[in-house]
């Protein structure tokens, strides 16, 4: 069978289980909706959670620019891995046991402000918005090669699934889904990896594998040193940023992910405190089975591609290159007319241009392994968008329809008119998420590295803050997240979209401090901190019963019971 045939055989089955998980579990109620319920057992939330937390970023990008930039490339693989225990330890339990559906709510009520409740919901939009616009991107990418439709209709498509599942079910029927889609995701990620480590090495492990060495007897890692070197590129296995520019991606990434909203709710599904630590621990083991694979598959695609397509004929190359070339993210131009391939690192003379999203889900045919495998990857990267996809859209709609609705605007809204704005809420939010799909800032990765930035520079300090510090009041946290937030937008504004100042200076060599705009969230997120503890040590304490509610929050006794308010 063709990889056609078995891509609707794979996606059909996977499909159907989720939209069969959805219509059996939908909710019923608001707080089905919002948080499940309440009642998830922590392993499956802790597979649910790394389902939410691998988006299309971590499936789909991020082998991609590792094997693309290597040393460099790390920075993501220990900042998103950093940042989930640091949520683990430092977040989710205190967050549960004050007993808030979402982050808005936590920081409203701690806060005993509905101004600190508009500004958390409108950093819940920015930041949603941004990472989701990513997710569509790649569940274009998906749909664009392997149905063989253009990137723009197989965003429509995502667009048409995710409404159906996050729209019927809510937090409770998209829980039971991540949890399938997990299940789908890691094997669809290992089963290639596993394929291609025991090819190249004779080792079928492919964390072992990318450490030993190919049939030649030559270390992998040397091999690709050598390659890269030839070609013109940097040496894989050292690094080309700046320490400081380093150091402020790993903090930004790993404190972004710690403010992630639709993250933190996750920890909201469990019965119990208690429980919230062990999904985490859960989902850390769920998450590190594919993060410790992605530096392997990240060398077996760069070396594999190179020995593919360098100085070979135009008119030879193999079937996988000319079914990418359709999607147009990956083009070669002749630009000497000799019809040999010249792929090196001065852009005057190279002849190969290569879209990053693609290395994971061209690997399989590349390594020309069987055709159900290459269809297998497809159906595994759109498990990982859209699970994220559904994921952040819940966070959308909870915003608007329980901070926004019946916190602020009506709060006599009944049980259903809440539920009917949440959905339609929803069905908005879809829409705009599918626009930025088709025209994102950027290739997936990099559009969540700037979510991941904006939460940094936002929620961060605020719930830190509102956790460990009873002095800290509402003048404090909403003056810290204004400015933190609008210094992160500036910059980006600056230097990734080029909205303000001229484009066609070389906006590298201006960044403040040599620091790139995926890695400003932490000079936001310090001036955050700043902010907010020198405003609210100027103006007046919060009220006694909030810091009574900060005080018992962090005390461990009765631990294993959630506050009931």
């Amino acid at each position: 069978m063709g990889i056609l045939a078995w891509t609707w055989i794979l996606v059909g089955i996977t499909f159907a289980l989720y939209i069969g998980i959805a219509i059996w579990a939908r909710a019923g109620s608001s707080k089905e909706f919002y948080v499940a319920g309440g009642g998830v057992p922590p392993i499956l939330n802790g597979m649910a959670t790394a389902a939410d937390w691998m988006s299309a970023a971590s499936f789909i990008s991020l082998a991609g620019i590792v094997s693309f930039t290597g040393y460099d490339g790390s920075v993501y693989l220990m900042g998103w891995t950093g940042g989930y225990v640091l949520l683990a330890l430092l977040l989710a339990p205190y967050l549960r046991k004050f007993g808030k559906f979402t982050v808005p709510d936590f920081i409203g009520d701690r806060y005993y402000s509905n101004t600190a409740r508009i500004v958390a919901v409108i950093a819940a939009l920015i930041v949603s918005f941004t990472y989701v616009a990513g997710q569509m991107r790649g569940v274009g990418i998906v749909f664009s090669r392997y149905l063989e439709v253009d990137i723009d209709t197989g965003v429509y498509i995502g667009m048409v699934i995710v409404l159906f599942y996050a729209v019927l079910g809510g937090m409770k029927g998209i829980t039971y889904t991540q949890v399938a889609q997990y299940c789908v995701l890691i094997f669809a990620f290992m089963v290639p990896a596993i394929f291609i480590s025991f090819q190249m090495t004779g080792n079928p492990i492919p964390q072992l594998g990318f450490g030993g060495s190919g049939e030649d007897g030559v270390y992998l890692l040397d091999k690709l040193d050598g390659l890269s070197q030839e070609l013109g590129f940097h040496e894989y296995t050292s690094g080309s940023k700046s320490m400081i520019d380093v150091f402020a991606i790993t903090t930004a990434l790993m404190v972004g992910t710690a403010g992630l909203p639709h993250v933190i709710v996750r920890f909201f599904t469990v019965p119990r405190v208690k429980d919230a630590r062990v999904s985490a621990g859960w989902a850390l083991l769920f998450i590190a089975i594919l993060y410790t694979t992605v530096p392997a598959v990240a060398v077996f695609a760069r070396i594999k591609l190179i020995e593919t397509v360098s100085n070979a004929e135009y008119s030879e190359l193999p079937e996988w290159f000319g079914n990418w070339e359709k999607t147009g993210l990956i083009s070669f131009e002749d630009k000497n007319a000799d019809g040999v391939v010249q792929y090196v690192a001065d852009k005057a003379t190279n002849e190969l241009t290569i879209d990053r999203d693609i290395m994971v889900l061209a690997n399989p045919e590349i390594a020309q392994l069987p055709n159900w495998v290459i269809a297998l990857v497809g159906a595994g990267g759109l498990a990982a968008a859209l699970s994220t996809a559904a994921g952040l859209l819940l966070v959308i709609a909870s915003s608007i329809s329980h901070d926004l609705i019946k916190k602020i605007v009506n709060p006599k809204i009944s049980e259903k008119g809440e539920l009917m704005a949440a959905r339609f809420s929803a069905a908005v939010a879809v829409v705009v998420a599918g626009y930025f799909g088709i025209h994102p800032p950027g290739f997936v990765a990099a559009v969540v590295a700037l979510a991941f930035g904006l939460a940094a520079a936002s929620f961060f300090p605020a719930i830190l803050l509102g956790i460990f510090d009873k002095r800290m009041n509402k003048e404090g946290a909403i003056s810290g997240m204004i400015i933190g937030l609008s210094l992160m937008f500036f910059y980006m504004a600056k230097y990734k979209l080029h909205w303000i100042g001229d484009p066609t200076v070389d906006t590298a060599e201006n960044w403040w401090f040599g620091i790139s705009p995926e890695g400003f969230g932490t000079v936001a997120m310090i001036v955050n901190f700043v902010v907010s503890i020198v405003v609210s040590r100027f103006t007046p304490e919060p009220p006694q019963e909030v810091q009574d509610i900060v005080e018992h929050i962090r005390i461990p006794s009765g631990a294993g019971e959630a506050s009931s308010h």
